[in-house]
């Protein structure tokens, strides 16, 4: 049965001021081009769904960058990645039903179009607009944040999130014999403000050097520069 705004609003505790908005949210292109080609312009949700994926990417950034203090940029890059993808856009759809809301043409309504991956994961962008354009900043991260927060807690509990330590050992472990050694160049500063430059080697050759406020995070950014060498990681 076709769901209507009213349910979707009592799905997700938002009610919309102007109701086209998510009406637009929910129209794919399918239905657009019929209505189209009867005189009647109807709009599609991929304008929308181009709002919503950079509303998406900035509420998961900031939670993300607020949430884990200890994770560096390329670990948070990653966990950002698995949170926004299609998979997961798909996951968060079904979660709401949203295949029961949309407004399909003949052709994707008859070939199973509502429990297709690529039109639910747009569609989800979509809504994520029509919220933010309807209600401001603060309604979209309260409708996003608690998928947000379940899928980054998942992945990050699924070991996800590999440390550029653990990386660069896996790396060096392709070649049998070689050994990799961290080494402390030098401590600076007064005994609650140190500042640690560390070097990695790789049988006996420097590949990398870091500094940071403690020792491990000096040895994570030795390795970074490592991995760089070796074009591993992207700065």
């Amino acid at each position: 049965m076709q769901k209507t705004v009213r349910d979707f609003e009592e799905r997700t505790g938002y009610t919309f001021k102007d109701k086209n908005l998510i009406l637009t949210a929910f129209t794919h292109s399918s239905f657009s081009n019929e209505k189209r080609a009867k005189g009647e312009d109807v709009r599609c949700n991929e304008r929308l769904e181009f709002l919503g994926d950079s509303v998406l990417s900035l509420i998961t950034s900031v939670y993300l960058f607020k949430e884990n203090r200890n994770l560096f940029e390329g670990d948070l890059t990653k966990i950002r990645a698995g949170v926004v993808c299609e998979n997961a856009l798909y996951e968060y759809a079904k979660e709401i039903d949203l295949g029961s809301f949309l407004l399909l043409g003949k052709g994707e309504e008859n070939t199973g179009g509502r429990e297709r991956k690529s039109i639910l994961a747009d569609a989800f962008e979509a809504t994520i607009a029509a919220i933010y354009l309807d209600g401001g900043f603060e309604e979209a991260r309260k409708y996003v944040l608690p998928f947000v927060r379940a899928a980054s807690l998942k992945l990050v509990g699924n070991g996800s999130t590999e440390d550029y330590k653990t990386i660069l050992q896996k790396f060096v472990q392709s070649g049998k014999g070689d050994i990799l050694e961290y080494s402390t160049v030098s401590e600076s500063g007064p005994s609650h403000n140190k500042t640690f430059e560390v070097q990695v080697s790789l049988n006996n050759n420097v590949i990398g050097k870091g500094k940071g406020s403690s020792k491990r995070e000096a040895e994570q950014q030795a390795a970074k520069e490592a991995l760089l060498l070796f074009g591993d990681v992207k700065m």
